[in-house]
């Protein structure tokens, strides 16, 4: 498997993460013409609480997000709009480490409700999101924003699942 799900909060087992989790990291690299046998992510289901106290260590904000990301390598590029640097190629015997991400119920399920959208949809949006992060794509300049936008709506649509931006919905809060 791509994604190494390690459970804490037991809603997450109910949900699903594990499958959606799959799902949403190998649509990702498949996208982008990478091998999900040659890579490997952790994911962490947690609670707002285990979140913020993430966010605070790690981005000096104590407060719940729905999802962080943690690259094992900084692919960004340079020039803004551009594509990220080129992921390591992988190997199924000894598979790649992208990184590892941690999502919250709590804050998926308020956002999920709020908008009106399907949990389990809202949910593979964001893995999307932080895997995306992962491959070096970010959203903090415009051109970015729009390169790693288009990308996810592609693959969400490939998935089945409306364009999120098409929606009004706007980059998930944040994973650094």
């Amino acid at each position: 498997m791509l994604t190494d799900t390690i459970v804490e909060d037991p809603r997450w087992e109910e949900a699903g993460l594990e499958t959606l989790a799959e799902r949403a990291a190998r649509a990702a690299l498949t996208a982008l013409d990478l091998s999900p046998e040659g890579y490997e992510i952790a994911v962490l289901g947690c609670d707002d609480s285990r979140i913020a106290d993430l966010n605070a260590e790690f981005r000096g904000k104590p407060a719940p997000t729905n999802v962080l990301s943690w690259p094992a390598e900084d692919l960004a590029p340079d020039d803004e709009g551009a594509m990220p640097e080129p992921v390591p190629e992988g190997d199924p015997e000894d598979p790649h480490a992208l990184g590892d991400l941690a999502i919250a119920f709590d804050t998926c399920l308020r956002e999920a409700e709020a908008g009106g959208l399907a949990f389990d949809a809202h949910v593979t949006h964001l893995v999307l999101h932080g895997v995306l992060h992962l491959l070096g794509y970010d959203h903090v300049r415009d051109g970015d924003a729009r390169l790693m936008e288009r990308l996810e709506a592609d693959i969400l649509l490939k998935l089945g699942i409306d364009d999120p931006y098409a929606r009004g919905e706007t980059i998930p809060e944040e994973t650094g």
